[in-house]
């Protein structure tokens, strides 16, 4: 693990990987360990709950048709209004991003277990705002099993898929950044072995 000064508290192990890698499948194994997951995407849901700066801020980026006439964020339309859209989705991330980081580092600081895994699933993509995160581990599998399984689990079309992984970064940068990596292209029953010698690698590092 790096030597980055950090706050003082148990380290962090960034787990992160393209659509459809299976990275919430491994996470929910080490959490079968008792370790601390402190997911990105779930950060985000809850400031964009009813009430939250952050989904003020979108509506008056975005207008409030973005808003569901419950007061929630309209996921489906927002995904779509961004998907095509660059400078659109930038603008979200603006939004989103600085707080979800904010959050992330608080709950590993006040953790207190011997090590917390922060679910990131575009880490490769702001890896330097989170330069203060100790290991990186990879749920790897070949662009054409997350291609498969895009079109046959989210039911997307072929074209769809490919624009989905495209607005990702490559499968070569996030490579580039693991210290540790699981190939998630063969059998399921492999993960949970996999998972517990990292586990035993992680406890020994921490």
């Amino acid at each position: 693990m790096n030597s980055i000064s950090r706050p003082e508290h148990c380290p962090a192990v960034v787990i992160t990987g393209g659509i459809a890698s299976g990275k919430s499948t491994v996470a929910n194994l080490f959490i079968e360990l008792g370790v601390p997951v402190f997911d990105a995407d779930v950060v985000a849901r809850e400031l964009v709950a009813p009430g939250q700066p952050a989904l003020a801020e979108i509506a008056a980026a975005f207008g409030a048709d973005m808003l569901t006439p419950g007061g929630e964020l309209d996921r489906r339309r927002m995904r779509e209004r961004i998907f095509d859209d660059e400078a659109a989705r930038r603008r979200l991330e603006a939004i989103l991003h600085p707080r979800v980081r904010d959050a992330l580092r608080a709950r590993a600081a006040a953790c207190r277990e011997a090590y917390c895994l922060l679910a990131i699933p575009l880490y490769a993509e702001s890896a330097q705002a989170y330069a203060w995160a100790d290991r990186v581990l990879v749920v790897d599998v070949p662009r054409e099993v997350q291609l498969a399984r895009l079109m046959q689990r989210d039911g997307m079309t072929e074209d769809y898929a490919l624009r989905a992984l495209a607005a990702q970064a490559t499968r070569a940068q996030r490579l580039a950044l693991a210290d540790d990596v699981i190939d998630n292209s063969g059998s399921p029953d492999q993960l949970p072995g996999i998972v517990a010698r990292l586990h035993s690698r992680y406890l020994a590092l921490a």
